[in-house]
């Protein structure tokens, strides 16, 4: 490993985590210092703060952060923590909250949770229509969770009449869900950004890998370059002076089934013209999908950094910069609607989330395609594993 990796690495490791800053940002409305407590409070006339859930389609893991952001809710006190039952779907997962959750300060409003289908452009206006009919018309929701990169659009589209906390986005400011990373550009708008994610993680693989063409399978729409990171790609390219091959899969309205069958189609078709793969989030990518990938890769002996993190590299991709928790991003948001029950505007709370940079790497297939990893690299690495 070279000197410029080591000063790299050493940059990524010694990045500090801004998770629980809460201290707003500069903002062009007042105040501008002032910290809001995270302790459970009820509304002004004694009843409980509504919540309402705005899901962007069927994913994994907007089930997964909803949990965490209830567990976060509950460490603060703001209910009675109690266990959801995993393997359910986003709106099995708001239901089973709507009926079981115990607090004295919250409610998870049953019939206050919208879906567009399984990520169906066609049915976006019409869902959009029915949230903005029943905030503007019935005002009985406090707060939205918007999550996904979709929801999170549709809610800023319709200029946020309620507090909007935005979860899992891949990058809301390239999706024009924020202004930009310190201020939402609207008052009841807030997302959990985090600067130049993908970019790190592109740095590192090329100077780990240095490879010449690098490979990108993602949906050719707005919202599937935004999953894919294609702006950071592009940014990266440029600086590295590495070129970029792509290829475009179906996503949106699609069945998994048929989303995973192209989305490895295309993996197929790339790894015959790059040597480097950038393997990004996409829904047809289930854990299953992710191990068949890994496989052709290996035999291929095409080098692979999953973006999504550590859970890809243990399926046999090689390396990732693994996120921190689920539940550290769950706290994030959790702390976000609390301080907004206790008086702030969510444009007033920071948005800057930005988790250790922890490597991953796969050893099994570091051998299998001939890459060998420095003495430095392994000292650096924080998860190390080996293929199946």
């Amino acid at each position: 490993m070279n000197a410029r990796f080591r000063s790299l690495l050493s940059f990524f490791l010694c990045l500090p985590s801004l998770a629980w800053s809460q201290t707003p940002p500069a903002d062009p409305s007042p105040p501008k210092t002032a910290l809001f407590s995270t302790h459970p409070s009820a509304k002004s006339d004694g009843t409980k703060w509504r919540l309402g859930y705005y899901e962007s389609g069927d994913y994994e893991d907007y089930p997964r952060i909803l949990r965490e952001i209830v567990g976060g809710l509950g460490k603060l006190g703001w209910l009675d923590s109690s266990e959801i039952p995993s393997g359910l779907s986003g709106k099995e997962t708001w239901e089973f909250l709507a009926r079981n959750a115990r607090s004295e300060s919250l409610e998870f409003v049953s019939d206050a949770y919208w879906k567009p289908g399984n990520f169906d452009a066609a049915q976006r206006p019409a869902v959009m229509e029915q949230v903005k009919a029943r905030l503007s018309r019935r005002d009985d929701i406090d707060l939205i969770i918007a999550m996904g990169t979709w929801a999170g659009q549709d809610m800023a589209a319709l200029g946020t009449p309620v507090p909007t906390v935005v979860a899992s986005t891949s990058d809301a400011v390239g999706a024009r869900i924020v202004s930009s990373a310190v201020d939402s550009g609207q008052d009841n708008l807030h997302a959990r950004v985090q600067p130049e994610r993908y970019q790190r993680q592109l740095r590192l693989f090329h100077e780990t890998v240095g490879f010449k063409t690098l490979g990108v399978v993602y949906e050719d729409s707005p919202a599937g370059r935004t999953y894919a990171a294609v702006d950071a790609v592009a940014q990266v390219a440029q600086e590295k002076g590495f070129s970029v091959k792509k290829c475009d899969t179906g996503s949106s309205g699609a069945d998994v089934r048929d989303a995973t069958r192209s989305a490895l189609r295309c993996y197929e078709e790339l790894k015959t013209k790059v040597d480097a793969m950038y393997v990004t989030v996409h829904r047809g990518l289930t854990p299953h999908a992710v191990e068949e990938l890994a496989a052709s890769l290996r035999h291929a002996k095409i080098p692979s950094f999953a973006m999504l993190g550590a859970q890809e590299v243990r399926a046999g991709l090689l390396m990732s910069l693994t996120q921190a928790d689920y539940s550290y991003v769950g706290r994030f948001h959790a702390e976000t609607i609390a301080r907004i029950f206790n008086g702030a505007r969510p444009r007033q709370l920071t948005q800057i989330w930005v988790d250790p940079a922890k490597i991953a790497l796969n050893l099994g297939t570091a051998r299998q395609i001939g890459f060998d990893p420095s003495l430095d690299m392994l000292l650096a690495a924080d998860e190390i594993y080996e293929t199946r």
